[in-house]
């Protein structure tokens, strides 16, 4: 399982790593640059509240989906028809709450016209996460890391034409954003949907009242988990627009998008990750085979690319920024270096919540995350006004780190793991040669070698430490297991 796991895992990191930079920097970066600070906040303040709002066209039914379908790989033609009848149901819902909160808040036109495109986007968002749940249940980790990136590849094509070229006569606006995401979602969602369609076999769209009654009362505990999660991970922006007077909040948000953004572009490593743990963990769990060695394993890949992250951003936050071409560097700067520490807790996540999640220890986690929520809500009322957007970047980095200590806590209590005290001592050594290395590399006159520098002297200290072990990994790729 190992071996299926890392071999899998390195052709899906390889696809993103080609892709998604050409996404990040060439197009997103361009277009919060081109339109401003401010036109981007206001985007981006939407974005995060109709993000936040998403659970509404899942109700946990991919986490729940991706968990059933790997042990009861029979389920998937009779659910697939049923599933499409209920997420047509949803979205309905969806759109009816978010438009809802749009008025109540006293949106504008151009906010309310871009917030609908948003909400069609995030529907199709989630069926495509809904789809590659029944590809990655199925362990067609091939072909799900194949599509995984579908959908930038058409941004990527289209958003370029409109910012590279004399197509627009020079000119460029937020919405075309949102258009061009929403015609990409669109391709995307219809390949997967064949994909899986020949999988399935032949099925039938339907809405069975009996049926969804039935699905989401196993599939809300998974809702309310994941909307409980998104309050303290993504809210703090909207609290941010809101909170801040005038045209302060939409400025602050701008700034805080510089960092988050990136943050949200690394964050796709744990969320890879996440997506073959989760029918991985899941069948083992099913099988009674011991997850310890795979925690283990799994856990010292993604903490390497964690804190090498980190550290290095830390190091390099105000270079990163101005590579970034973007405006206000001094302001963005420490925000950004202050998120990307959050990274380490988020990656933590990605592997014990994703443990708890296939083992199906749902109230556990929804104790912990509506803990975060309220930590990260009430401290973000209290420090925004008086900090702004830095003050909600060190509250978010707090909240991901007490609730990231609570998951590898009741994962230990759960699971009876024993503790890797050669682990422990090996990431400690690790966060030590890379601080090492960051200081060492500024003494390079050239920010960019330096920072090449840093990052490969970092990889070369995994090895050194043997946080990552080469000998058994290429053990590994020759064993059958």
């Amino acid at each position: 399982m190992k071996r299926k796991f890392f071999t899998n895992l390195i052709l899906l990191l390889t696809i993103n790593v080609l892709v998604k930079p050409f996404w990040l920097f060439g197009i997103d970066r361009t277009v919060q640059n081109v339109t401003g600070v401010d036109n981007y906040g206001i985007y981006y303040s939407l974005l995060a509240l109709s993000a936040t709002l998403n659970i509404l066209l899942d109700m946990g039914i991919t986490n729940y989906n991706n968990r059933n379908i790997s042990r009861y790989n029979q389920l998937l033609p009779k659910h697939l028809g049923n599933i499409l009848g209920i997420k047509m149901m949803l979205a309905v819902l969806y759109a009816i709450v978010v438009l809802g909160w749009g008025a109540l808040v006293g949106y504008s036109q151009v906010q309310f016209h871009i917030l609908s495109f948003l909400i069609v986007n995030q529907f199709l968002l989630q069926m495509i996460l809904y789809l590659r749940s029944n590809l990655q249940a199925l362990h067609l980790f091939t072909t799900d890391s194949l599509v995984s990136v579908l959908d930038r590849i058409f941004m990527i094509l289209f958003c370029g034409t409109l910012l590279f070229t004399d197509i627009t006569g020079g000119d460029f606006k937020i919405e075309w954003f949102v258009y061009v995401q929403t015609f990409s979602y669109v391709l995307a969602t219809i390949i997967i949907f064949l994909i899986v369609l020949k999988k399935a076999g032949k099925i039938k769209l339907r809405f069975n009242l009996g049926f969804t009654l039935v699905f989401l009362r196993k599939t809300y505990p998974y809702a309310i988990l994941i909307l409980l999660m998104a309050f303290y991970n993504r809210f703090d922006t909207v609290l941010i627009e809101r909170l801040l007077p005038g045209d302060a909040g939409a400025r602050q948000v701008g700034l805080y998008a510089h960092g988050f953004r990136l943050l949200d572009a690394v964050s796709m490593f744990g969320v890879l990750f996440a997506g073959m743990l989760l029918p991985i963990f899941s069948r083992m769990i099913k099988i009674r085979q011991s997850i310890g060695d795979m925690v283990s394993f799994s856990f010292s890949l993604i903490v390497f690319i964690s804190l090498t992250t980190a550290i290095s951003s830390c190091f390099y936050s105000t270079e990163i920024m101005e590579w970034m071409q973007y405006d206000y560097v001094t302001e963005s700067a420490p925000i950004f270096s202050v998120l990307m520490f959050g990274f380490i807790p988020i990656t933590t996540t990605y592997i014990f919540g994703t443990l708890l999640t296939a083992n199906g220890s749902i109230r556990q986690l929804n104790i912990m995350a509506a803990v975060g929520m309220v930590l990260n809500i009430t401290l973000n009322l209290i420090v925004i006004p008086r900090y702004e957007a830095l003050g909600a970047a060190f509250v978010s980095l707090s909240t991901q780190t007490v609730t990231a200590i609570a998951q590898v806590i009741i994962a230990v209590r759960i699971f009876n793991l024993k503790t890797r005290w050669d682990l422990i001592l090996r990431v400690l050594a690790y966060v030590v040669f890379v601080i090492l290395a960051g200081v060492l590399s500024r003494m390079i006159d050239i920010p960019l070698a330096g920072y090449a520098t840093m990052l490969a002297m970092s990889v070369l200290g995994a090895f050194v430490v043997k946080l990552i072990d080469l000998r058994k990994l290429y053990e590994l790729l020759l064993s059958r297991e």
